[in-house]
């Protein structure tokens, strides 16, 4: 399919290029931002929505916009398939589409080093003992409450039809312009998501929870595992002053098209 749409673009007169990726057991199969073009007005992601989340880390910086094809089965964040890829590009050609801004989440340590960036969510989730972990949440440095849970998701707009929604989160139009904390399987009936302002910020503490002191908790970025807390220590995340530009062809809605993809998954289950 890359081939194919390699060729195509060509034999329009363009210029195409490509880079292939896999998921990150390597820290060095990032993508090299150095070796894309500087005149380079669109990069086409194929794959699912997890490749494009991937890609759109790894070149934010670059502020070219993104366009998904789902080679997959169901995806919110890819807006082309197999079938209408072609007739895109040739819209892109004659400048028909429009842009979308997505906002990302930056995670901070306590001795205030970047350890990550996500265009979906970053997650505090136990690890180890099957057990709870207790994580006392401030908000922009006053505290809101603590939650006993198996962990705790802020997510972006566009994360909202991720882990957010499967945990009980709200959906939120990816357009929108706030961050979401949802705790996951909370041990209280009055747990429920909090939805904040995109200029706040969120600090997560690991509280004690026994006396041993031994919980360790996992911090992940879009699904990529990139630091640990133990007990007393903190991780601040915020807005991201970078922004995802997110190409878009089609005039369908986000409530149209996650009537589609929810259509789509009830058909699923009732044929099973």
């Amino acid at each position: 399919m890359t081939h194919q749409v390699q060729a195509y673009i060509k034999n329009r007169g363009g210029v195409c290029d490509y880079f292939v990726t896999r998921p990150y057991e390597k820290e060095d199969n990032k993508i090299d931002c150095s070796k894309i073009p500087k005149e380079t007005e669109v990069i086409l992601v194929l794959g699912g929505d997890g490749t494009l989340i991937r890609t759109a880390r790894d070149v934010v910086s670059l502020r070219i916009p993104l366009i998904g094809v789902n080679l997959g089965t169901l995806g919110y964040l890819c807006e082309l398939t197999r079938d209408t890829v072609f007739a895109a590009i040739d819209q892109i050609f004659e400048d028909h589409y429009e842009l979308e801004n997505r906002i990302m989440l930056r995670g901070v340590d306590e001795q205030g080093n970047v350890k990550g960036c996500a265009l979906n969510d970053v997650v505090i989730h136990r690890m180890g003992l099957l057990q709870i972990v207790r994580i006392n949440v401030y908000i922009s440095d006053k505290y809101l409450t603590t939650y006993n849970a198996d962990g705790i998701i802020v997510s972006t707009p566009t994360g909202s039809t991720g882990y957010s929604m499967s945990s009980g989160g709200p959906i939120v139009d990816p357009k929108a312009d706030l961050l979401l904390i949802t705790p996951i399987s909370p041990h209280a009936l009055s747990s429920k998501s909090i939805v904040i302002s995109p200029e706040d910020t969120i600090c997560l503490e690991i509280a004690e929870r026994r006396a041993e002191q031994d919980e360790e908790v996992v911090v992940s970025f879009d699904g990529d595992q990139l630091m640990s807390l133990n007990v007393g220590e903190k991780i601040t995340i915020s807005k991201s002053p970078l922004m995802v530009k997110i190409l878009k062809i089609g005039s369908q809605s986000f409530l149209e098209i996650l009537q589609k993809k929810m259509s789509v998954y009830n058909d699923s289950n009732d044929k099973v």
